[in-house]
Parts: C-alpha cells; sequence; structure tokens
C-alpha cells in the first residue's frame, strides 16, 4: 500500500467509526450507541501491509455544509489532509443518504473505500445489500464489516486502498436494484418508548430501581462494599499491626490501606452505576429519553441533545464536558459546561456515602436525596442562564437493540480500570502526601496531626466551614482537596476521622457544598479545551463561592433558621395577600359606581 501513511474513518454520526477503530488499532475509543461519541481526532498506530500507518476515528458528520460543533471540526480537519486515504464507513440503512458525501470527499485521486456495517440488523428489518454488485457498479472497493475478524480486515483494507478510486465513481449514482430498503416506520417497541407517559416514567422507575440495587441496605451494592470495606479494615490493617515500627505501622496503616480502603470499597457501587448507565447508553433507550425531554429542554435554554452529556456527567465531568461539542450550538455549549458540575459524578459518590454511613443506618434515601438536589440545581443553573433564542434541534434516533454482552462486559471492565489506576496514583500520592505532612512536624519529628506541618499550612482555612459549625482545618483541607479529585475527600476525612464526626446539620450542609463548589483539574481542564482557560477558571471560582453561600444557607435553615425564616415572612405575606384583595375591592366598588352613573 504504496504512499498511504494516514487513514481517516469518515461517516455519519453513530455509524460504527469507533467500532472499526477499535477493531483495527486494538483501542479502547469511546462506543455509544448515540451521537457525539466521538468529539475529536481519535488517533492511534497499527500495521497495515507492513507499514505503520496512523487510523484517525473523526467525529460523525452529514455533509461538509457542517452545522454542529464536531460536524465543523471533521469537516476542517478533512480539508486540511486531502492527501490521505479515506474509509468510509455507513451502516447499511443510511447508504443511500450518506453517499453522497463520500463522493464529494474523492478528490485529487484519493485512496479511497467504503465499509458498510449493521448488515445483520439491516437484514432482520428487511433489507438486502449486495457488496459484490455495489463495488462493480460504482466502481469503490465496498466491504462487509461484519464479515472480517481484525487481522482478515486489515488484508482487506490493504487491498482496498492500494489505488486511488478513479474519476469515474465520483458521478456515479445508487444503482438500482442492489439495495433494498428495510421496511419503513415504527416498531412496535418504538411505538411504546416513543410514548412520553411510557418513556420518562419508565427512566425514572429504572433510576430508583438503580438506587435502591446500589445503595439499599443488604442489597448486592451494599453487600460488596462490606465486602471490601472488611479486606482493607480487618485483613490488611489486622495484617499491618504486626508492624514493630510505629512510623512505618502509621505509614501502612493510615497512609496507605485507610486512604485507599476509604475509596476503594464504593467501587462495587460505582461499578453497578457505569453497567446501569452502559445498558442504557447501548440499548438506545438515551435515543428515544432525549427526543421527548427536547420540549421541557428547549424552556431551559437546551434542547434534547443535552440529555447525553448531563447523564454523563453521572460517570465523569471531564469526559461529559468534552461530549458538548457535539451540541449545535457554542451558547448551548457554555450553558451545559457550567451545569455540569452541578451532576454528581462516580468521583462524588464516595464521598457522599463516607458522610452518610456516618450519619445513617440507611444511606440510600440520603444519597437519593443529594443526587435529586444535584440535578434540580443544574436544571435550576440553565434555566438563569436561558437566552432568547430557542435552540436547533436535529439528531437521528440510534436503532433500538439488546447490549451486546461482550461489548457491555469490555466497556464496564474499561471503566473500572480507569478507577483503580486513578486511585493508585493521583489519589495514593494525594494520601501518602498528606500522611506525611499530617505526621510530623516542620522539624521532621512524628507528631500527632495538631502538630504537624498541614496543621500549621492549613491552620487559617478553618475558618471556611466556621459558619457551618466545623471550624476545622481538617475539614476545610478535605474539602480543598477535593480540587485534585473527588476522591480525595472521603479518603481524607477517613485519614484524619475514620468518620464523619459533627452533626446532621454540618454533614448536609458540607455534601451541599462538595455537590456545587468547582469539579476537578481534570473537568476544569476538559471545560478549558471547549470554552477556553478564562472561561473555565471564572466558572470555577463562581461555583466554589457560591458553594460556600449555598453551604451556609443550608446549616443556617437546618439549625432552626426555616422557623425563623418562616415566621419573618408570615407579616410580609399576609400584607401581599390581604391588601390585594382590599385593593381588588375597592377597585371593584368604584367599577359599580360608574356603570350607575352612566346609566
Amino acid at each position: 500500500m504504496p504512499h498511504v501513511t494516514r487513514i481517516l474513518l469518515v461517516g455519519n454520526p453513530n455509524a460504527g467509526k469507533s467500532t472499526l477503530f477499535n477493531k483495527l488499532t486494538g483501542g479502547h475509543a469511546k462506543v455509544g450507541n448515540w451521537h457525539g461519541v466521538t468529539v475529536g481526532a481519535e488517533e492511534r498506530q497499527t500495521t497495515l501491509c507492513g507499514e505503520k500507518v496512523t487510523v484517525c476515528d473523526l467525529p460523525g458528520i452529514y455533509s461538509l455544509e457542517s452545522m454542529s460543533m464536531e460536524e465543523t471540526f471533521t469537516r476542517d480537519y478533512l480539508l486540511s489532509h486531502e492527501e490521505d486515504a479515506v474509509v468510509f464507513v455507513s451502516e447499511c440503512a443510511g447508504l443511500a443518504r450518506s453517499l453522497p458525501l463520500f463522493f464529494s470527499l474523492l478528490k485529487n485521486e484519493r485512496r479511497a473505500a467504503l465499509v458498510l456495517t449493521k448488515k445483520k440488523l439491516f437484514e432482520r428489518e428487511g433489507g438486502r445489500v449486495d457488496a459484490d454488485a455495489l463495488e462493480k457498479r460504482l466502481g469503490i472497493p465496498v466491504l462487509i464489516a461484519e464479515r472480517f475478524t481484525k487481522k482478515q480486515l486489515k488484508t482487506a483494507l490493504c487491498s482496498a486502498l492500494e489505488s486511488p478510486v478513479s474519476e469515474k465513481a465520483q458521478t456515479a449514482a445508487l444503482p438500482e436494484g442492489v439495495l433494498i430498503p428495510a421496511r419503513e416506520g415504527l416498531s412496535r417497541a418504538d411505538r411504546v418508548l416513543l410514548n412520553g407517559w411510557v418513556c420518562i416514567p419508565a427512566f425514572f422507575a429504572s433510576v430508583f430501581l438503580i438506587f435502591f440495587l446500589t445503595f439499599a441496605p443488604g442489597l448486592l451494592g451494599d453487600r460488596l462494599k462490606s465486602l471490601v470495606e472488611t479486606l482493607f479494615t480487618e485483613v490488611l490493617a489486622g495484617c499491618a499491626q504486626s508492624i514493630a515500627s510505629p512510623v512505618a505501622r502509621s505509614f501502612v496503616i493510615d497512609g496507605i490501606l485507610n486512604g485507599l480502603g476509604g475509596v476503594l470499597c464504593f467501587l462495587p457501587q460505582i461499578a453497578l452505576l457505569f453497567f446501569f448507565l452502559i445498558l442504557m447508553e447501548e440499548s438506545g433507550f438515551l435515543s428515544r429519553l432525549a427526543f421527548l425531554t427536547d420540549g421541557f429542554f428547549s424552556r431551559l435554554g437546551l434542547n434534547g441533545r443535552a440529555v447525553f452529556s448531563l447523564l454523563l456527567g453521572f460517570g465523569c465531568t471531564a469526559a461529559a464536558a468534552l461530549t458538548t461539542r457535539g451540541l449545535d450550538d457554542k451558547k448551548i455549549q457554555r450553558r451545559v459546561l457550567l451545569c455540569l458540575p452541578y451532576i454528581p459524578c462516580s468521583a462524588k459518590l464516595p464521598v457522599f456515602l463516607a458522610l452518610s454511613a456516618s450519619l445513617f443506618r440507611n444511606p440510600f434515601l440520603a444519597v437519593l436525596l443529594l443526587y435529586a438536589l444535584g440535578i434540580s440545581f443544574s436544571l435550576f443553573a440553565a434555566f438563569l442562564l436561558k437566552g432568547k433564542e430557542k435552540p436547533p434541534f436535529v439528531m437521528e434516533l440510534a436503532p433500538l437493540q439488546l447490549p451486546r454482552p461482550l461489548f457491555v462486559f469490555k466497556s464496564l471492565l474499561f471503566q473500572i480500570k480507569q478507577f483503580i489506576i486513578k486511585v493508585a496514583t493521583v489519589v495514593l500520592a494525594f494520601f501518602l502526601l498528606s500522611w506525611l505532612l499530617s505526621s510530623f512536624s516542620f522539624s521532621f519529628e512524628f507528631c500527632a496531626a495538631e502538630e504537624s506541618m498541614l496543621a500549621g499550612i492549613c491552620g487559617g482555612l478553618k475558618y471556611l466551614f466556621a459558619p457551618i459549625g466545623m471550624c476545622d482545618w481538617k475539614i476545610a483541607y478535605a474539602a480543598l482537596s477535593g480540587l485534585v479529585a473527588k476522591e480525595n475527600v472521603a479518603g481524607a476525612l477517613n485519614l484524619f476521622y475514620g468518620g464523619f464526626p459533627y452533626s446532621f446539620a454540618s454533614a448536609f450542609a458540607f455534601a451541599v457544598f462538595l455537590l456545587t463548589c468547582s469539579p476537578c483539574v481534570s473537568a476544569i481542564a476538559a471545560t478549558a479545551k471547549e470554552a477556553g482557560w478564562k472561561r473555565a477558571l471564572s466558572y470555577s471560582l463562581v461555583q466554589t463561592a457560591s458553594a460556600l453561600l449555598l453551604s451556609y444557607l443550608t446549616y443556617f435553615l437546618l439549625r432552626g433558621g426555616a422557623i425563623y425564616l418562616a415566621i419573618a415572612a408570615a407579616p410580609v405575606l399576609a400584607i401581599i395577600i390581604f391588601g390585594k384583595k382590599k385593593v381588588e375591592t375597592i377597585r371593584r366598588k368604584r367599577k359599580a359606581i360608574a356603570q350607575k352613573l352612566h346609566r
């Protein structure tokens, strides 16, 4: 395959480009049954025909007259890489409408091939495609992705890209007889799920069931959490008690086991949440939800596409921020970026569980309430930032399908691996640094935490949380450590206290702060990539300042302030209500007199 050093994977959204990319390169590009999964150029090298070739997965595009930001990115990338080979990926059902885009890319004797995907699904719906006849009539190499293993696919592509596509192919039309369209119309399942009275209640019922299975005492998530907790606190910590040196014993138990155990014990519950989220993505359910909620989101200055980014926020704020490039408008993107930090990500879950487990025997309702509050704050922020323009909404419904077990397993395994890597690197490094600074004085003598270097450095921070009943530098340090990674907060609380030592009002106000404050540095960096550093930092500062004020207000209301507020507001409300009635009565009398005079 002479002169080909880069292959561009191009096609409509949800055509299967990322799946093909992973198959060719052995990569782990995000794959989903909805738009906006790929939002940038994902590149990885592979060997093709004995040579090193860079394979590039580009965001989905419908035409070179692009609409969304991700389509604009793809168009600009294609125009700046006109010499590179193109592998155009199209699902069989969308071949007729995607061919004009493919032909528009065939310039300057470009090497190109057409890869068809989802053939089995197409045939199940009554469609038929003859790839050999299509190739002969169009003069374009045509491959069926499902026919090939990884090795066979590389060999076939090597042969297909051996020579440029002829000029004749650029003007060819789709031949008759080689493509029989699938049955049109909605399936029975689609007719049910596209009914708002079914889909939306089903979504909320599913979310409640997911939370119940994950967090309720005695059920799967809680039992798995207890097993991991026992491993760290009893088995491993018990073995470490035999270490003779008090410094080494403290290093292993307090610096490593308590910190890691305080975060990793929540891994089973985080894995369960990811598992259910992957099932909803892969099944096509989220596409229907986006379609049905567009009317609601348009009243908030967003559109149905925002559902994808907001739901991804439950997994990772940084990843969700990058998917906002798939939105149609820059203003909508900025609103979503401002809303995302209020959505409780998986990193906040260990913190919420650590706080609620210290105060409740059943943390299920407390965690559910915090998640509901986070969603409410997010939607309220969108409403406050609402503009006058009507947001556009164009999307293609992904096909309904049963989630593929192997795909779900690989996706879940990848998410778990990413979480463990983060805990074993960034979070562990933070725990060790925290232990070192909180266990030694400035003269490097082993000491209590109150006499340590960390106490001296962070002493002034304690006043930040004094208004919520916690004038304690350790709490302030734990809260600010969340800027590095939110998991650090749970680990720091476990390191210093072994639990949460303050009242319910303080715990809930602290949770509100963590729920609404600035996200971690990786999420700030992702926001900066989409909106610029100036906006990202200003968003972060505003969110942290408002989070402090919200936590103060929450504590005030929980400590009896709600009663005082109601007492103070009662006379004002009475004046407004009764005063209004009196004014209306006077106006009616005057109107009656006027009518009599007229007579």
